[in-house]
């Protein structure tokens, strides 16, 4: 095997190692944006295990992956609510651009630990 030809493999075993941290990284990101007063802000109608003065407008967010064991679901949920359920005070966030796409993703991440 040449120097050249390990690269491709040398690049799959970079990948199957980060793939764990980045995990990690993602959850860690929802965790914040998800406890963020300014941003995902979901302490405001939310009980989430950790975070500090909850509201009590939406349901208790745990259980979440059995709940909702199909990830695009969920984030269809945050993405704008209203399509499910037009009777939702939850905000569109992804619709009204509040959060991005990958913000989104983090989020729903974290909350599939719940």
């Amino acid at each position: 095997m040449t120097a050249l030809s390990r690269i491709p493999v040398l690049l799959l075993l970079m990948a199957i190692v980060a793939s764990p941290a980045r995990a990690q990284s993602a959850v860690a990101d929802g965790q914040k944006l998800a406890f963020d007063r300014g941003k995902g802000n979901c302490l405001t109608c939310h009980v989430i295990k950790g975070g500090d003065l909850p509201g009590t407008i939406g349901p208790e967010l745990k259980d979440i992956k059995s709940k909702y064991p199909d990830r695009n679901e969920l984030t269809a949920i945050i993405f704008d609510e209203t399509k499910r359920n037009p009777q939702t005070m939850m905000p569109p966030f992804g619709r009204n651009r509040i959060l991005t796409e990958q913000e989104i993703s983090a989020i729903v991440d974290f909350l599939q630990t719940l």
